[in-house]
């Protein structure tokens, strides 16, 4: 293993430029200050309460069942036992954002890359890339899950074959991944709720999701979501609701080649956007609106 360093994106004068690393590292548990572990906390205590009543309620167990708690930045080498014996997943340390190949091949064999670093306190409303906290607190408990943990898995081989393929099928696996993994919703019984982990890990879009009048929230359908662009550095404008975990993994089952064939010949949707046919969910109940409904 390689000694960790805090991999980040640069500023130049072309705007943000991603910088991405390779390495796999061993998580410095020893290194992390006494800030470092407040931030957790606080990032924890917060969300949890937030999450309350939004985030879906498998999230909430299997967070629970990992043993996380706010008092401390949980050790890597503590949660690998429970969540291979759970779903055969296991946690390794990255430095920063990974190479999409690299990424994938990771997923394809349940690995989940997990950044080794914590954000700053002034950073603790936004950051442009992935951090431990997003990674560990947001992604990590659904992989407990054994549907979701298979699906992720199959992802991952799908993202080795797309990256075969060429670019266009790349920008249209990614899109799955955002608008599922990311940024997606699930219908509960209740209501609608919140799995995606770059929601459970952010205060603000946890609420905008649900409680705002503006996004929309479609019903899930998998070649409507790999022809919808979106945004990184706002709220989303749309989001994709599931109904069961198993409705991702038996998406995941057919061969992506032909699909990817069909949407090259199709223009691309706006995130905003509201297509004929689309199934609009109103804010945070679970019940639809008609289709062509002009909402």
């Amino acid at each position: 293993m390689n000694q960790p360093k805090r991999v980040e994106h640069q500023m130049t004068d072309k705007g943000y430029v991603p910088v991405y690393t390779t390495d796999v590292v061993e998580q410095p548990w020893a290194s992390y200050t006494d800030e470092d572990h407040a931030v957790w906390a606080t990032l924890f205590e917060r969300q949890r309460q937030i999450l309350v009543g939004r985030a879906s309620d498998e999230f909430l167990h299997q967070q629970q069942a990992m043993g996380m708690t706010p008092d401390r930045i949980p050790k890597f080498d503590d949660l690998n036992p429970v969540l291979r014996k759970a779903t055969g997943w296991e946690l390794v340390g990255v430095e920063g954002l990974l190479p999409e190949l690299t990424f994938f091949e990771h997923l394809a064999n349940r690995r989940f890359p997990v950044t080794w670093w914590i954000r700053k306190r002034d950073q603790l409303d936004y950051l442009a890339e992935p951090d431990l906290f997003h990674d560990l607190f947001g992604h990590v408990p659904l992989l407990m899950n054994p549907v979701f943990a298979d699906y992720m898995a199959a992802y991952g081989r799908g993202g080795v074959k797309a990256h075969a393929i060429g670019p266009e099928a790349l920008v249209n696996l990614t899109r799955l991944y955002w608008y599922t993994v990311e940024f997606g919703l699930i219908r509960q019984a209740d209501g609608l709720r919140i799995y995606g982990s770059g929601i459970v890990s952010s205060k603000g879009e946890s609420i905008h999701c649900l409680e705002s009048a503006s996004p929309n929230r479609i019903g899930f359908d998998l070649e409507r979501i790999m022809r919808t662009r979106y945004r990184i550095d706002s709220y989303q404008k749309t989001y994709f609701v599931i109904d069961s975990y198993e409705q991702l993994m038996d998406a995941t089952r057919p061969d992506f080649t032909p699909i990817y064939a069909r949407l090259a010949a199709q223009e691309s949707v706006p995130a905003g956007s509201v297509q004929p046919g689309d199934a609009v969910y109103q804010r945070g109940t679970g019940e639809g609106w008609p289709e062509g409904a002009d909402v």
